[in-house]
């Protein structure tokens, strides 16, 4: 039988292992939240995925949890996923694709998504470059420009 009390410790359980780098326990637990549609299970079941923690390493997989977290609005998620399009790991590199992730994540204030935006704009990476705009994305993550 399971209930939410079970629930919330499977999840805490999961999100712990990972942290202490028992990944196979970690997608052993977080593996039912992300079918579920839990946005932060699904990230880090891409991480996993993606770099074969714990699991074999998978691309397909690593893409399909990363987008759906993504998708849900997950910010970090967003993130990981431009940086995935941006450096071309588990996807045809896309710096285009990469700028619409990084956006999404930088609209909702993520710092790490503002800067490297701010420097594809700089180096006109995925956009066309525009000084202006680069500075003012550094100003909004807090950088003096």
């Amino acid at each position: 039988m399971s209930d939410t009390s079970n629930d919330e410790v499977d999840f805490a359980s999961g999100m712990a292992a990972f942290e202490a780098k028992h990944f196979s326990r970690a997608a052993q637990l977080l593996s039912p939240f992300a079918d579920g549609g839990n946005a932060e299970a699904q990230h880090r079941l891409a991480i996993m995925y993606q770099n074969g923690l714990g699991v074999a390493q998978h691309d397909g997989l690593a893409v399909r949890w990363m987008s759906a977290a993504a998708e849900s609005g997950y910010p970090v998620a967003q993130h990981g996923l431009g940086f995935m399009y941006l450096e071309g790991e588990c996807v045809e590199k896309d710096p285009a694709k990469a700028v619409e992730w990084f956006q999404k994540a930088a609209d909702q204030g993520l710092v790490g998504s503002l800067t490297t935006l701010a420097m594809m704009y700089e180096e006109g990476k995925g956009v066309e470059q525009n000084i202006d705009k680069a500075n003012e994305l550094y100003r909004a993550a807090g950088f003096e420009r």
